[in-house]
């Protein structure tokens, strides 16, 4: 046997493996992958044979997963997982121009989108599928070419990113809600209701600090997952949000939001565009130099 395949198992004893772990016995796992009880039995008796230890416990008719079978399972179900995925990847893509890119939400809907027909005009082949994600991940775990991610280089290891751009945070609050509760000064923001994105809840004690407030007495207000859904509870009166300027451009223009005191925050956290090292090639490459552009023109 060669060493590539000399720790490789059958293939079909995984399979009946992993769906026994998953429904606690050979019967239901017959079901799922049509097979019979009696021929998963054989299927992981195989495998145990194949291993050299017994995987399951015998308890009359009932089998239970064993400490040697709960340690196979960790490591194994993850690597068919990462078979199935990249499977999908593989049948799934119509072209060699097609690409799957992650994207906070905010960010995908007010910066990204609508600059979308230009990236168009450019590369009429190139097909993207973009979907949300508010937290960073591992590419390896997930089936995506490329994300849009807010923090530092240290927060993301190990992949290759192209800085975009810093944001200016500001507070703002509804005109309505402003003229109800007038603010001469940033401590008047402490008896304020003041609201919150879910990933930031320490921004507005950070940008009291820097107007020179002590904000050891802040109380933590409503806080929102998605930046929109902030601007949105903000316009409608439920107080004063600290949002990147970029994001709600429209309601700054349009009167519906209005900033209460001029003092924009920044800091060392940045938009960037993540991707797997080794992957700058071909439709990615083109995203990411149109990407790259779109940041520098604003």
């Amino acid at each position: 046997m060669s060493n590539v395949r000399k720790w490789l198992p059958p293939m079909s004893a995984l399979i009946a493996f992993e769906a026994a772990v998953r429904h606690g016995g050979f019967s239901r796992a017959g079901e799922e992958i049509g097979l019979t009880q009696s021929a998963v039995s054989r299927q992981i008796a195989q495998l145990e044979d194949w291993l050299q230890t017994p995987l399951f416990d015998r308890i009359g008719r009932r089998v239970r997963l064993n400490e040697a079978g709960r340690a196979y399972a960790d490591d194994l179900l993850p690597a068919l997982d990462s078979i199935r995925r990249a499977s999908a990847r593989a049948s799934a893509r119509p072209s060699q121009t097609a690409l799957r890119v992650a994207t906070l939400p905010s960010f995908g809907m007010r910066w990204l989108a609508p600059r979308l027909p230009q990236l168009t005009a450019r590369h009429p082949d190139l097909v993207i599928d973009f979907a949300a994600r508010s937290q960073p991940f591992d590419f390896g775990h997930e089936d995506f070419d490329a994300a849009v991610h807010f923090g530092v280089p240290q927060d993301w290891p190990g992949v290759a990113m192209d800085f975009l751009f810093r944001e200016e945070a500001v507070p703002v609050c509804a005109p309505a809600w402003l003229a109800a509760h007038p603010l001469r000064d940033p401590a008047d923001l402490l008896h304020a209701p003041l609201l919150s994105q879910s990933s930031r809840r320490d921004a507005w004690a950070r940008w009291l600090n820097a107007a020179g407030v002590d904000a050891a007495s802040l109380s933590p207000g409503p806080a929102y997952e998605h930046f929109l859904m902030l601007a949105q509870a903000c316009a409608a009166g439920a107080g004063v949000a600290l949002i990147p300027s970029f994001l709600i451009r429209p309601e700054l223009e349009a009167g519906t939001l209005v900033i209460p005191f001029a003092r924009p925050m920044s800091t060392e956290q940045a938009y960037y565009l993540v991707y797997p090292s080794d992957a700058l090639v071909g439709p990615l490459a083109q995203f990411r130099d149109w990407m790259v552009e779109q940041a520098r023109v604003g």
